[in-house]
């Protein structure tokens, strides 16, 4: 509230919120923007060591319905390593999504390549490792000045994925290639089939997670 009095022009986005009731709380404190997502990412251990968090495609589906109604849009931030991913964030009703890890083996990403086990690789860090920490993270896990730093996601590294030049192309002819089968010819058209209950989800079991990925093959390249 008191950013949105003293600089009304600023675009302020709220969050990270899981539940239309927190996503409500920043909506009447003005926000223009809400950021879906706890403990989804690829790097963060917030829903493991704090026991917080939920489901993103849950997450996403019960902020988005209220948000809808106030005109705010949401950003869809953790759990996407794929166009299939975002197709999917899209389709619940985000209308933007946050690509970390998607994006983090890239040459335009921070930091160094290295070689480990013949793989080309980047370091890649969550805001919530003891690393990120030590840089200047801790403020917003609320652990500046704590002697015991909690983390709340790791440190690893992500194989090389080429330049953003040629790799950004193939994510979004992949998420095009989605919306084609969903029967959208557009991002419009597709928030439109979602309002008026058009588009539908089925629940997948294991055996048929199994059969939708790649199988029966001694090897194979992506």
């Amino acid at each position: 509230k008191h950013i949105k009095s003293s600089y009304p022009s600023v675009d302020l986005i709220g969050g990270n919120v899981v539940t239309a009731k927190q996503a409500y709380h920043l909506i009447q404190a003005g926000v223009d923007g809400i950021r879906i997502g706890m403990g989804s990412g690829s790097i963060c251990t917030t829903q493991e060591v704090c026991a917080v968090g939920r489901a993103q495609a849950t997450a996403i589906y019960n902020v988005t319905r209220i948000a809808r109604q106030f005109g705010v849009p949401c950003i869809a931030d953790g759990g996407i390593s794929s166009s299939g991913h975002i197709v999917k964030a899209l389709c619940v009703g985000a209308s933007a999504v946050m690509c970390g890890s998607l994006l983090a083996g890239t040459e335009e990403a921070p930091g160094e390549y290295f070689f480990q086990d013949g793989i080309r690789l980047k370091k890649y860090r969550g805001m919530g490792s003891i690393e990120a920490m030590s840089k200047g993270s801790e403020k917003r896990y609320f652990a500046t000045g704590a002697v015991v730093k909690v983390a709340q996601g790791v440190s690893g590294s992500v194989a090389d994925k080429g330049s953003l030049r040629q790799y950004l192309p193939y994510i979004i002819q992949g998420v095009k290639q989605g919306l084609i089968d969903v029967g959208a010819s557009s991002l419009q058209e597709l928030y439109q089939l979602c309002a008026e209950g058009r588009l539908k989800f089925e629940f997948r079991s294991p055996a048929a997670q199994r059969e939708g990925a790649v199988h029966s093959l001694h090897t194979y390249d992506k």
